[in-house]
């Protein structure tokens, strides 16, 4: 039962332009009251509703999304040296309440292998059906599965909610992670991470990236997808010699040598900008 409420200022963040930058599938937006956000995250849930200056946000666990918000970190340090780059400039004015949310691990990795090839009303709705199915019920809501729980779906099940062609990879993917020591992963080095990760079923190069980003937290790497690809193109086709050929391989390696440590941060201006500048029917991700 949601008892407990806390306030942010809309100084430090902007809800909408968090939620809607392709970091996260779980949540809502009330069509009644398009004012209103309900995130769920592992386990927990919170309702946030927007002020004139502020948000409140109504939870039962606190300290958990203030962590999950990421309010500690000073993100206008970050977008005063991100703006050094001509490149970021428009995309962080657009985009300028954006922060990179500290989610559940395990809800990261299943989200953005069901994110392969596949469209956000689509994902959305089938991590919404995972939940109602096979998560545990909590007052009004369904919790994110355990991995126990998780493992014991069949291929069959996966694609009766919308897993398609991944729901083989899923089922395969599942009995991996519960030989995988994530606590150990998480004091290695982003590139070692990868390593592990592109082995397991369902996790390219991309997935990869964002498992990083969004689920362990290093914001030394830079998921490239369509939109990335096309940002890049278009920025710098008459300065980088044959940079319309390049794959999208050497195009991470480029932006993280850019970006250096504040390679996430940019990629989530720069998507949020290059996918909400072109925006059609159909978002791929």
């Amino acid at each position: 039962m949601i008892k407990e409420n806390f306030i942010i200022n809309k100084e430090k963040i902007d809800i909408a332009q968090t939620l809607k930058c392709g970091q996260i599938f779980s949540y809502r937006q009330i069509s009644s009251n398009p004012d209103k956000f309900i995130i769920l995250s592992s386990d927990k849930k919170a309702e946030v509703y927007e002020m004139s200056d502020h948000y409140k946000i109504y939870t039962n666990d606190v300290p958990y999304f203030q962590n999950f918000f990421d309010l500690e970190t000073d993100y206008e340090k970050i977008k005063c040296e991100l703006s050094k780059h001509k490149m970021l400039i428009k995309p962080i004015e657009f985009g300028a309440g954006i922060r990179i949310l500290k989610q559940d691990l395990l809800e990261v990795i299943v989200s953005f292998v069901f994110s392969a090839n596949n469209n956000i009303k689509r994902i959305t709705e089938s991590l919404f059906a995972l939940r109602q199915k096979f998560g545990e019920k909590k007052d009004d809501y369904s919790t994110f599965p355990s991995l126990k729980r998780l493992s014991e779906i069949t291929v069959e099940q996966f694609k009766e909610i919308g897993a398609g062609y991944r729901a083989e990879q899923l089922v395969k993917l599942m009995k991996q992670l519960q030989k995988i020591d994530f606590d150990g992963l998480k004091h290695l080095s982003s590139d070692k991470i990868i390593k592990n990760l592109i082995d397991l079923s369902g996790i390219g190069p991309k997935v990869a990236d964002c498992i990083l980003l969004f689920g362990f937290n290093h914001t030394d790497v830079f998921p490239v997808d369509t939109w990335i690809e096309k940002a890049f193109r278009n920025f710098y086709e008459s300065d980088l010699k044959n940079s319309n050929y390049w794959s999208r391989a050497e195009i991470r390696n480029f932006l993280t040598k850019e970006y250096g440590d504040f390679s996430g941060y940019a990629q989530q201006y720069l998507f949020n900008y290059q996918r909400n500048s072109f925006i059609k029917s159909y978002e791929f991700v």
